[in-house]
């Protein structure tokens, strides 16, 4: 383990002891194999002043839901230090009423609530502490003689303290084994199956005390060894199909992310994965993030996914109390035998945390294996964990998801105007974006994480399913599908056409849009709620002298999406269109181009912009929330329909 002390960042902080609580915390998050998204908690003996000038020694603790690799002072909840040693000598207490009476000792009632182990913290005569779930210590405890090898690596300077559930239970099990026992001979101790605690009064000791504790650890582990195969990639329409099965299970749309790089394709390739892969988590921690064991893609996909299903029911019905509401029974990881590992989640958020547990995870299944076998906890004592109480309680207040949680979109020629609004509109409401565009700016002008930008020509079909191909690869199918990619053709005659303007606009806003449907259309028959939004033009119904081009093209785009709604409806895919007009925030319409048009009709720009039925102004936003109803549940039950979004055209209505 690196030592990332720097005593000039500490010295900043003073005599602050919270300032330096904060510091050695982010040291600490800042290493994966220390933490994990939110995990392990740190803190700090201080003294809190009141609003009355009244001073009180606390507890200042990690709050929940702050990551000690950014957390701040405000992450820190000030408990008094008296009420938990008090809390420290009832008989029972249940992790609810724990809660609340921690809460209740707060100093701050706008602080995050305390972590469920403030009471350990407080046990712990030392100034500083802090806890981990570092991997290589984890790994060493899951062997078959874990603790022997812990109490041979650490001697008396450790605690060893069996496993037992986290919180309440946890704090009195250290003070029974701590009774009587001189704290100055102990510099730390491990919580076999869960993590390990360093501790001491000064800020920099601790830290280090933690640092050495693990690179011992890792010392004991040896050198792991490089994977001996390369990497590998899964056909997209495979991981479409595995992420409709586990969907549908969820009852939730579901983001999919296969891994096959050397470690996690060397696993998949383990004789024994389909064993070792499901005998527990690296912590039961993890639990809530991952379920207790991964998928084992055998055979088809819809079978594997239905028995996972079954056994978990079963660990279900086996483990619960009669009391308990069951989580859905899709799982979050996935072992692919010979292929590599594939997270879920309905965010890309999720998604991302579950790829990182499970790549410490696989790392550490192997290390114990080769110290002599992977020993995860029973099943009972991951299961206490997954329904604790505390996580029970959560499931009735955890908000809405928003409307297209994970939900795969591509979006074309949405660079600008239009097909930009649409991304975002589209990622604002929960889904993950593709956007197509030829223009190079396409990669760099979103600030939306879960907006993607390729440069991609519509007119290639090549390119097109290069494209659409790897944004399925990146986020595991393909649920809806917006073609915009179009251009406004010069003003021509048709007796005075350029054959070349003709063809341009035929092959980008007609055959554009084919090639990004047909391509599209194997993953949308294994979409969740699929939907294809075709943007057409006022120019359909009501089309004008000089935009031949243009309007023919459209009208063949219209042609093709009522000919695509009569073939695809068999298969759930709903096909629509929405027709625009006169959206002036777009690139096309500069201010010089606006002025020259007010005038010819003899109007104020501010008119023209409002020269409809509604004397509404209509936009680009205006035009993505049409789009973000037709591909979701409002146009649920809709197919083949078009819709003007122009504020009202006499010549159409």
């Amino acid at each position: 383990m690196k030592d990332l002390w720097d005593d000039d960042g500490a010295t900043e902080c003073g005599d602050d002891l919270l300032a330096l609580r904060v510091y050695s915390s982010r040291l600490i998050g800042q290493s994966a194999d220390l933490v994990l998204h939110g995990g392990g908690n740190t803190s700090v003996k201080a003294s809190f002043t009141d609003i009355f000038g009244i001073a009180h020694d606390v507890l200042y603790v990690k709050g929940s839901g702050w990551d000690l690799a950014t957390i701040e002072a405000g992450g820190f909840a000030p408990v008094k230090l008296d009420s938990l040693l008090q809390l420290s000598r009832f008989d029972r207490l249940s992790d609810a009423d724990m809660v609340r009476a921690q809460r209740a000792a707060m100093l701050d009632p706008s602080a995050p609530t305390p972590s469920v182990e403030a009471i350990l913290h407080a046990l712990i005569p030392y100034r500083f502490v802090d806890h981990t779930h570092a991997d290589d210590v984890v790994v060493l405890s899951n062997t078959p003689d874990g603790e022997a090898r812990i109490r041979s690596l650490y001697g008396d300077r450790m605690l060893i303290v069996p496993y037992v559930m986290p919180g309440f239970i946890l704090a009195k099990k250290v003070a029974e084994l701590t009774a009587g026992i001189d704290w100055s001979k102990l510099e730390g101790m491990v919580l076999m199956n869960h993590g390990i605690f360093s501790f001491a009064d000064d800020a920099k000791e601790s830290y280090q005390r933690m640092i050495h504790f693990v690179s011992q650890a890792q010392d004991a582990l040896g050198q792991r060894p490089s994977p001996s195969v390369d990497g590998v990639a899964v056909p997209p329409l495979a991981l479409a199909t595995l992420r409709r099965e586990v969907s549908r299970v969820a009852g939730a749309a579901m983001l999919a992310r296969f891994d096959g790089t050397p470690a996690s394709h060397a696993f998949a390739n383990n004789q024994n994965v389909r064993d070792i892969a499901t005998r527990g988590p690296l912590t039961p921690d993890h639990v809530i993030r991952t379920k207790r064991v991964p998928l084992i893609v055998d055979g088809e996909p819809a079978s594997a996914v239905d028995s996972f299903a079954r056994k978990y029911q079963a660990y279900f019905e086996e483990n619960t109390d009669g009391t308990l509401t069951m989580l859905d029974s899709a799982p979050r990881w996935a072992v692919w035998p010979t292929k590599g590992t594939v997270a879920f989640g309905t965010r890309a958020t999720e998604v991302s945390i579950v790829s990182d547990i499970v790549a410490h995870t696989i790392g550490a299944i192997s290390d114990a294996e080769r110290l002599g076998g992977w020993c995860a906890l029973p099943a009972a004592d991951i299961f206490a964990v997954e329904y604790w109480e505390l996580e029970q309680a959560k499931l009735g207040k955890a908000p809405a998801g928003l409307p297209l949680q994970g939900r795969c979109a591509v979006v074309t020629g949405g660079a600008s105007g239009i097909g930009y609004a649409c991304a975002v509109a589209l990622a604002k409401q929960g889904a993950q974006v593709t956007v197509l565009d030829m223009d190079p700016a396409v990669t760099s002008v979103f600030d939306l994480p879960a907006i993607h930008g390729v440069v991609c020509d519509v007119t290639e079909a090549a390119g097109v399913r290069e494209a659409i191909d790897a944004s399925v690869a990146h986020t595991g199918g393909l649920d809806i599908l917006v073609s915009n990619a179009g251009i406004f053709s010069a003003s021509n005659l048709v007796g005075e056409m350029p054959e070349e303007e003709w063809q341009r606009s035929l092959d980008i806003n007609l055959s554009g849009a084919m090639h990004a449907v047909r391509q599209s259309i194997p993953y949308l028959r294994l979409g969740w709620e699929p939907a294809v939004v075709i943007i057409g033009s006022k120019n359909v119904p009501a089309p004008g002298p000089g935009a031949g081009a243009y309007s023919v093209a459209k009208a063949g785009l219209t042609q093709l999406a009522r000919v695509l709604a009569l073939e695809l409806a068999g298969d759930g895919v709903r096909v629509n269109t929405v027709h625009p007009n006169a959206v002036f925030d777009t690139a096309i319409w500069t201010e010089e181009v606006l002025a020259s048009r007010a005038a010819r009709y003899g109007m104020s720009v501010e008119a023209y912009r409002k020269s409809n039925l509604l004397h509404q102004e209509v936009t680009s936003n205006d035009v993505a929330a049409m789009v973000c109803a037709m591909a979701g549940a409002t146009f649920r039950c809709t197919t083949g329909a078009q819709v003007p979004v122009d504020g009202g055209t006499e010549r159409i209505v």
